[in-house]
Formats: C-alpha cells, structure tokens, sequence
C-alpha cells in the first residue's frame, strides 16, 4: 500500500524544551495507526504541525504525496480532525454547527444538504439535527464533532483521544462507525488513545517518549517484542507450579506463569500434562508493551501512574 503520511526528520522546540526529535514515520493508505505516549511525549505537537496549526522548525511533512511547505491548503483539506476537546457552538442546534462548518469549505445548499444527508445514516443523527449542542449528552457531542471532522469528505481523519471520557457502549459505537468508514471508503485513520484496547486493535502502532520514538510495528510485533505470555494454571498448589522453574505469581483461584512466547508454554504443556488439566494462555497485551517502552503505565486520562 503507499504511503498517506509522510513525516521526515521532524524538529520543534519551545524556547528550552524540545517536543519532536528527529522524528521519522510513515502511515499506509487506508491503515487504522495508532500514535502513543503520555501526555508531553510529543502527540499533540505532531498532529499540530500536520495540521497547519503549528509551524515546525525542521523536517518534511506529506499528505497524499503533496508537501506541506508547498501547497499547504492541499494538504489541509485531505484531513478531517476530531479534537479531544469538542470545538462545537453549544449555543447552536446539530444543524447550525455543521451548516456554519461546511461553508469554510464552500459546501453550500444542495451539495449541504447531500452530504449532511449521508453523514446523518452514517452517525445516526436526524433526530439531533434540531437540538442545541449544549443539551447533547457525550456520546451523541462525539458523533457531530465527527460528522464536523467529515463534511468536506477528508482522505484521512485524525482522531485526538476521541473516546476520552464516554462510556463502553458508546466507545463501541464510535468504533463501529469507524470501522465502517474505512471499510466503505478506504479512510485512512490516525488515532492518539490512552485506551491501549484500542491501539491493540491497530494495523500499525508508534510509541514516542520525549518526542523520539520509543517503538514502533505492528501490535503483535510489539507484544512479541516486549512483553511475555502467560499461562494462568487452575486445580494445582504452589509446589507443583514452583516445579515448572518459572517465575509466577499468586491470583484468583490459580497461578499466572511467566513464558518467553507461545513455543515454550507448549513444550511445558507437553513435558508436564498431568498439571496442565485446566489452564488458559494469554499474550502480554500493549498496556505492558507501553510500560516497557517508556517505563510508564498510562491511565484513562493520560497521565503518567508511578
């Protein structure tokens, strides 16, 4: 697949500190990319300058094969953004705000209506369309500010830690429509989370750590790479686990062990059957590959935990 995003050697500092270091990456046409680290790593930055919002002081940027310093109008309209923070006129109705937002990129009457028509199936909203932004609960504020980020049809749409805040059901449903988004139309999706369920679902995942990247490759290459598996062994007492020679520890009803990958706990299933009767083996999942990467646990607000 080519390339969509294009970043090279990007540099920007405010006065003593420096936010981006030499950073390189690309991003797939069509690929879901997840882009960590905890706040102050660098994220925001980044996507400011892919943006237009922020001027960089060193480094390329291309959207869709065109460079950013060229022709930065292009570049700009290629790209729908969800903020974490919602930017919608809670004075005004559903309606207004999109109205008022697809004028900027001169979408007016019929053309409007077409596309707010299709936005409206796509997010469920007709029956928002009438209703002051201010009285919306979260959920549904989410589903406009993504109509917003997709009136004027963007190749590639930015998510900033979009589900922040909103509860499981509707998490689930922001994602159902970004499933289909890039199903039916191929959309290319960059997302910064602090929800690592959602990075695992990535098709490729950048980790940056005091704006350079600390790991970077598919979520499974990065499980691979720096987490172990596990097997949680049920039905035995703590001198047989102590007999398996791996490090373990105590949990509900059992004992969680320790192996380098899926290989080894087969050959330990194999050489001990008479304890492996009820068990179950689990890959390290990215909350553990994050903590190894960068030393930090992340939590649901992106904050660093000790």
């Amino acid at each position: 697949m080519e390339n969509i995003i294009e970043i090279s050697h990007l540099s920007k500092s405010f006065k003593d500190v420096k936010a981006v270091q030499d950073l390189s990456f690309r991003v797939k046409k069509g690929e879901l990319f997840a882009f960590l680290g905890v706040n102050g790593a660098g994220k925001s930055t980044t996507i400011s300058i892919m943006c237009g919002q922020l001027t960089k002081d060193g480094g390329t940027v291309k959207i869709n094969g065109v460079n950013q310093d060229e022709h930065a109008d292009t570049t700009k309209r290629d790209l729908g953004v969800v903020f974490q923070n919602s930017v919608l006129d809670k004075a005004l109705t559903v309606r207004d705000n999109l109205e008022s937002r697809a004028a900027l990129y001169g979408i007016f009457g019929e053309a409007f209506e077409k596309r707010l028509a299709q936005l409206c199936v796509l997010l469920d909203l007709s029956d928002l369309l009438n209703r002051t932004v201010g009285k919306l609960s979260g959920g549904q504020r989410r589903r406009v500010d993504i109509a917003r980020a997709l009136l004027h049809e963007p190749k590639i749409l930015v998510l900033d830690e979009p589900t922040t805040g909103l509860d499981p059901q509707t998490r689930k449903l922001l994602w159902g429509v970004v499933s289909d988004l890039r199903k039916q139309e191929n959309m290319t999706v960059f997302l910064t989370t602090h929800y690592m369920e959602e990075a695992a679902e990535a098709d490729y995942v950048v980790v940056i750590d005091a704006g350079k990247i600390a790991a970077e490759g598919t979520p499974l290459d990065l499980k691979n790479e720096y987490t172990a598996d596990f097997i949680t062994l049920y039905g035995v007492d703590e001198e047989q686990v102590k007999s398996l020679g791996k490090p373990y520890e105590k949990v509900t009803d059992g004992y969680r062990i320790s192996v380098t990958n899926t290989a080894e706990a087969t050959s330990l299933i194999q050489k001990y059957p008479q304890l492996f009767v009820d068990y179950e083996i689990v890959k390290g999942k990215m909350d553990d590959v994050f903590l190894a990467v960068t030393g930090k646990k992340i939590n649901g607000n992106g904050g660093e935990e000790a």
